[in-house]
């Protein structure tokens, strides 16, 4: 009995240690704001055990997706406040997140400004050898539904304004890229390369749908730690010349305010019945 009680005794430390492994390392968070009619808005990341906002993301319109940015593993709440609100002021929306080690999301703003949530997506950072991984998230209010196909592969059918489709494998390479809705067909091309992640966002542009190309991993099973190569920065008045401003302050406890356009170069556009 006094063999076994010590061994109990020695077991706890062991079980405490596994126990806490699982919240500890680094995963990677971007925000994003997917509303069409719904303005610009300031975004927070808090830690669970921390008033301080460790991310702040300042007038945010639609279209937007940030950088990943690395994270302890935890829990996390977002919060969305209309565009130059207090920081003290009562959210918008707020929703919270669990971020696990090696692990990559993307929380979203979406919907139409009446029925605005914020969606958490568990951003998948790897991919079956020698192929990549596609998905969609549909933001188009104006044509709600959409199919999406990436050569002769459907990636969509009938995908619904503000959903997402799941990941699918396909062959890399340079490959066509078609959007067909109530307004007509919408192509572009896109290169795939081995190993690499992809999410395709369609969007409302000045001229019909447009469509993006975030790259969710590089082929290295984590997320590009710099700002994402490609992206589209919204719709209001911003040409693909526009510039990417960031003032980037870090406080004495560690809170990073990230401030300005973080509206991504538009990398593939695709125009409804051009």
């Amino acid at each position: 009995m006094l063999l076994a009680a010590s061994a109990l005794l020695l077991g706890i430390p062991a079980a405490t240690a596994f126990a806490s492994s699982a919240t500890t390392g680094t995963g990677w968070i971007r925000l994003a704001h997917l509303s069409p009619n719904t303005p610009a808005v300031d975004v927070y990341l808090y830690s669970f055990d921390d008033s301080n906002a460790m991310i702040v993301l300042h007038h945010v319109a639609y279209g937007t997706v940030s950088p990943y940015e690395s994270v302890q593993a935890g829990d996390y709440s977002v919060a969305m406040r209309a565009a130059g609100a207090s920081p003290t002021s009562q959210p918008v929306l707020s929703t919270s997140v669990t971020i696990a080690a090696g692990h990559a999301y993307t929380v979203a703003g979406m919907g139409p400004e009446s029925g605005l949530r914020l969606q958490v997506l568990d951003d998948d950072l790897t991919t079956p050898a020698g192929k990549s991984l596609v998905r969609v998230i549909q933001a188009s209010l104006k044509q709600q539904v959409v199919n999406v196909s990436l050569g002769s592969t459907v990636l969509a059918s009938g995908l619904k304004f503000a959903t997402v489709s799941a990941y699918q494998a396909v062959t890399p390479g340079t490959v066509t890229v078609s959007v067909s809705a109530g307004a007509g067909d919408a192509n572009s091309s896109v290169t795939l390369a081995a190993g690499t992640v992809h999410t395709l966002v369609v969007l409302d542009g000045t001229n019909g749908l447009e469509i993006v190309s975030l790259e969710d991993a590089s082929g290295s099973g984590t997320p590009p730690l710099g700002g994402v190569s490609t992206g589209f920065g919204g719709t209001a008045g911003h040409g693909p010349g526009s510039p990417v401003l960031w003032l980037v302050a870090i406080g004495a406890g560690g809170t990073l305010a990230l401030t300005g356009g973080l509206r991504l170069r538009r990398n593939r556009q695709l125009h409804a019945g051009v």
